[in-house]
């Protein structure tokens, strides 16, 4: 049997052993639900309904007790498809308004989140959580934290205090060592700047030590000290003859070891940009029920987030609240959908 082909009285009961436990947080047994349930049923009946709803991973006995509590795939099921969502109150609407709005007078973004985090904590006694798009801010400190042979986390701490996390793909066979290399060179470089004008200053130093690397090389081929090997110009090396050591002219020696530098110098460059170009492109936050986010898995805790849009109707962030698993859906759906409702509106002026 799957979701869709429950009966009647399995939808009841499975109804009923959600609604329980979202007011009790407790389990519930066959002997109660007989009790409660309109139809009228045995005992027995009950358990091998809730046996089928546990086949179908709706619901789970917890150790030692012989009740029931819905499972996270059957709070899912139940908030996408049995629950009655309550309407806000006129007053409730007025609240949030209120509130998030202020009293007419113009609110900068990080201030319409703020009172939209709070007002969410007040009215669901949850936390309130707002994860707002990636920023553009002017940065203190760049780390990159490797998490996978292909992965890394950006962890960008601007200079207000705020700190957000990118997570990017980095070139299999990158090595760490070139991660942290990067975030030094990049930390005595970046304070005050954004990670667009820091890739820019880069790309036109990088620019200006390739001219220069161009005029010494030439000089030096030209001298007969050293060849190009074949291949693409990012690829090819620059072969040294041997009489180069034994050379009475230092200045030609020095040239050679400068070269040395910047090739190293434009090494660090190019991958320092292309880690740079990877962490602006990468992607913001999302947060889902339970275990659906590694965050909150563990505390047995749910959210409920909704999208808010800016004026040209793309998504910049969500809003919502974090609690328990128990939250009381009815009543924090349609309120969390208000107050995104209300602040993308602000935000489209």
């Amino acid at each position: 049997m799957g979701l869709a082909q429950l009966n009647e009285r399995s939808r009841e009961i499975f109804r009923l052993i959600v609604e329980s436990y979202l007011a009790t947080g407790e389990p519930v047994g066959s002997r109660n639900l007989s009790r409660i349930l309109p139809m009228t049923l045995s005992p027995a009946s009950v358990r091998n309904v809730m046996s089928d709803l546990e086949q179908l991973g709706l619901v789970y006995a917890p150790h030692t007790s012989a009740g029931r509590l819905p499972t996270e795939m059957g709070l899912r099921f139940f908030v996408d498809a049995l629950m009655q969502i309550g309407d806000l109150t006129e007053a409730d609407r007025k609240t949030i308004e209120a509130q998030v709005a202020g009293s007419g007078q113009a609110k900068s973004l990080e201030a319409v989140l703020t009172e939209a985090s709070g007002l969410l904590s007040g009215l669901s006694r949850a936390a309130g959580v707002v994860l707002t798009a990636k920023s553009n801010p002017r940065l203190k400190h760049i780390e990159f934290v490797r998490l996978e042979p292909e992965r890394a986390m950006v962890v960008l701490v601007s200079e207000d205090g705020q700190v957000e996390n990118r997570v990017v793909n980095v070139p299999l066979g990158l090595p760490t060592s070139a991660l942290t290399e990067a975030a030094n060179f990049l930390n005595a470089r970046i304070r005050g700047h954004t990670l667009y004008e820091v890739k820019a200053e880069i790309e036109r130093t990088l620019k200006e030590s390739e001219a220069q690397l161009d005029q010494l090389t030439q000089k030096i081929v030209a001298a007969g000290l050293a060849s190009w090997s074949g291949g693409e110009r990012e690829e090819r090396k620059l072969i040294v003859r041997g009489q180069a050591h034994l050379l009475e002219d230092l200045k030609a020696l020095a040239d050679l070891e400068r070269v040395r530098l910047l090739f190293d110098d434009l090494e660090t460059r190019r991958e320092v940009i292309d880690l740079l170009g990877r962490a602006e492109q990468a992607e913001g936050v999302r947060i889902f029920i339970g275990s659906e986010n590694k965050l909150f898995s563990l505390s047995g805790s749910s959210t409920i987030v909704a999208p808010y849009h800016d004026a040209a109707g793309h998504i910049v962030g969500v809003l919502g609240v974090i609690g328990p698993t128990r939250l009381n859906y009815a009543r924090i759906v349609p309120m969390v959908d208000y107050t995104a409702k209300v602040v993308s509106k602000l935000l489209g002026g």
